[in-house]
């Protein structure tokens, strides 16, 4: 039963790359960019290696998706705190997204921050890939920046486990307090920076 419900995962991947990015991938999905696209997005972009370069997958598709930007907030600030640390925001154009958006556009940290929510997501890999790291909902960008093989931490509030573990590239995080999540967690409140931060010290040490 497992394995079943593991591969329609990966056909929901498979379906979702091939519509956006017009790719055919195997059953580990896996995106490969050519050099001179990644290149030229780290000019472009100020993409220096010097720095941590973070994606911070801020969407959803929908409200009990969506993590609240202080849980984000509190994590920059852990990171700042020990890491030259620069953020790409990745997240769509609805509403509710652009104040998540706005919130951390709008704070201390907006000086380190790139918002994508204006690029298409096909132009976003090449920046995608230029990261050390994704942090990211369970949206769109969790799929793609496991794809490109960046580790990727999934924060699951309100979806399956599953959609957040399904590649070795991903790390879940589930609520404070659960064992595991499924849709009706609505665990968003009791994502825990912390632990965002643990696991980003162990990818990036």
């Amino acid at each position: 039963m497992f394995q079943k419900k593991q591969q329609h995962l990966i056909n929901t991947a498979q379906n979702f790359i091939k519509k956006e990015l017009d790719m055919d991938i195997d059953s580990n999905p896996i995106i490969e960019l050519e050099n001179s696209l990644i290149e030229n997005a780290k000019n472009k972009y100020n993409i220096s290696s010097g720095q941590i370069n973070i994606l911070l997958g801020i969407g959803g598709s929908g409200p009990t998706k969506r993590i609240p930007a202080y849980k984000f907030l509190n994590f920059m600030k852990m990171s700042t705190k020990e890491h030259d640390c620069k953020f790409f925001l990745a997240t769509g154009t609805n509403e509710e997204e652009q104040i998540i958006l706005n919130e951390i556009l709008n704070s201390e940290f907006k000086e380190r921050c790139v918002s994508l929510d204006k690029i298409k997501i096909k132009e976003t890999l090449p920046i995608i890939k230029n990261c050390t790291v994704a942090i990211c909902n369970d949206s769109s960008f969790s799929h793609l920046s496991a794809a490109l093989d960046i580790p990727t931490i999934v924060l699951l509030s309100d979806t399956p486990l599953m959609y957040g573990s399904y590649s070795p590239n991903m790390y879940p995080i589930i609520p404070d307090g659960e064992e595991t999540v499924t849709h009706d967690t609505l665990g968003k409140e009791r994502i825990n920076p912390e632990k965002i931060f643990k696991i980003f010290k162990e990818i990036v040490t």
